[in-house]
């Protein structure tokens, strides 16, 4: 170990301050300085710069943080590093069967491949090869799945219901028998609680449907349609619902008609029945 002693007093003191000696010199050094005017002098200049040197260092502690720097600090990316998976060490498997182990293999798979073509050997040779299923068919739109959707629409419009009003009987005559083809009266339905609106013409099926609109008294619309059609006379009444829309239709005279209003209206058949002897 280095002699303290022969070290100059200021590196001495230095390492003092810093507390780096050993008990006994720290001892010593402390009876130096008290006893000796120049190792107090030396000393209290040590501190001196020690002190201004501290707070030269706080006050460079205390600056702001250049912007730049701290966005370079921000964006950089640190490094990714990926500690490799260990591997495991797995014991290879040497599938080398014996003699005894190839001859039963190959018995194993003789018998089960004569097995097979024995049974399909049995079947008929003439047996039908199974038939793909036949798909569901979808059943074609009508002119009363337009009726409905049409109904649906227009009957929550009451400020655009109808094209002509009820006051211009004539030309409500004129204008659907010359455009649908089926001459028509208009049915009073006074009995059962109903107003005459007016009429309006619309397509369904690729055909012009004419329309006469009635409203009752709860303010819900109900509608008698006719269409040109082909086809044989049938009085009887068929009745069709599609979702809040019941639909009652006859064929007459090359004609289909039918009334419209809301499934929970059960007066629609009695509504249709007068219809189809008043128009």
């Amino acid at each position: 170990m280095q002699d303290m002693k022969k070290t100059p007093l200021e590196v001495r003191l230095s390492a003092f301050m810093d507390g780096e000696t050993s008990r006994e010199e720290k001892e010593e050094l402390e009876k130096l300085i008290a006893s000796d005017a120049n190792a107090q002098r030396i000393f209290d200049e040590l501190r001196h710069g020690s002190d201004v040197g501290r707070k030269a260092f706080d006050e460079v502690l205390k600056e702001p943080v250049p912007l730049a720097l701290v966005r370079s600090i921000k964006s950089t990316q640190p490094p990714k590093t990926r500690e490799p998976s260990p591997r495991l060490n797995r014991q290879t498997l040497k599938l080398a069967p014996t003699g005894r182990q190839s001859l039963a293999a190959a018995l194993i798979l003789f018998v089960v491949g004569g097995g097979i073509g024995y049974l399909f050997g049995m079947q008929p040779a003439d047996t039908p090869a199974s038939q793909p299923p036949i798909p569901t068919q979808v059943a074609p739109r009508t002119w009363l799945d337009d009726l409905a959707a049409y109904h649906r629409i227009y009957s929550r419009q009451p400020q655009h219901m109808v094209e002509l009003q009820a006051s211009q009987l004539d030309e409500i005559a004129k204008w659907l028998a010359s455009t649908v083809g089926v001459k028509f009266n208009f049915p009073d339905l006074a009995a059962d609680g109903l107003v005459f609106q007016g009429a309006r013409m619309f397509v369904a099926g690729g055909k012009p449907v004419g329309q006469l609109i009635y409203k009752n008294l709860d303010g819900d619309v109900i509608a008698i349609c006719f269409i040109k059609t082909d086809g044989v006379a049938d009085d009887d009444f068929n009745e069709t619902i599609k979702d809040d829309i019941s639909i009652v239709s006859w064929r007459r005279n090359g004609a289909t008609y039918a009334i419209v209003g809301p499934s929970s209206d059960a007066m629609l058949d009695q509504i249709a029945n007068r219809v189809s002897s008043e128009i």
